[in-house]
């Protein structure tokens, strides 16, 4: 009998080779500017990723940097996934989406790469589909991006932290291989009302982030 390890491992490859294969589309319109001012990530349970990226990014961590300006969390997945999922079904690992918090920026290609260093930050993307107690392709370290411009440098970052860790100058996870997937951005969908800034109408809400380092390493 296959390990459950093995099949969310194996989950996963099928779901991130699908959204490759079937969301590309033409980005340019997503902004005007030499890289999109949306962005869209998944590090595990969406009410804690909103809650670092919306209330901490530009002030705890690179101060001054961009901005995140609106976001909402909700879904992404192969562009075949079923439309609109609910959050309990997205919860039972079959749908294919992932869990993520979407939003706005202010900032260009700097602000980005923050943004992406600022996510390795905290959650551990060595752990495949599982932060913490949560469990599931549903909680996937994923970086959607919404033009090749930030799918370079989602890339570049990723890889700098792979040397960074090899070289012992990290070593806050869990693993030693860093196992995010840097994919094409498709359709995301909202979760519903309740979901939306969780942690904020509810502060002592289930959060299983925490930052592992608090500043980037020099190389």
């Amino acid at each position: 009998m296959m390990s459950s390890s093995k099949f969310f491992a194996k989950s996963m490859a099928f779901i991130f080779s699908a959204i490759s294969l079937c969301g590309r589309r033409d980005l340019s319109s997503v902004s005007g500017a030499a890289i999109a001012d949306r962005a869209c990530f998944g590090a595990g349970c969406y009410w804690g990723t909103e809650k670092f990226f919306k209330s901490d990014f530009g002030v705890k961590s690179f101060p001054g940097s961009g901005k995140v300006i609106s976001g909402k969390v909700g879904f992404m997945g192969p562009k075949t996934a079923k439309p609109n999922p609910t959050y309990r079904e997205v919860c039972t690992g079959t749908t294919g989406h992932v869990e993520v918090y979407d939003f706005k920026f202010s900032g260009e290609e700097k602000a980005y790469e923050d943004l992406v260093k600022h996510f390795f930050m905290f959650h551990d993307p060595t752990t495949l589909n599982r932060q913490g107690n949560d469990r599931g392709t549903q909680y996937a370290s994923a970086i959607f991006c919404y033009d090749k411009t930030q799918m370079e440098i989602a890339n570049k970052v990723k890889n700098e932290l792979q040397a960074l860790i090899t070289a012992g100058k990290i070593g806050a996870y869990q693993n030693k291989q860093v196992e995010t997937a840097v994919v094409d951005a498709t359709v995301f969908y909202p979760a519903e009302d309740y979901h939306q800034e969780y942690l904020d109408q509810n502060p002592g809400g289930y959060c299983n982030h925490g930052y592992r380092f608090k500043a980037w390493p020099s190389k």
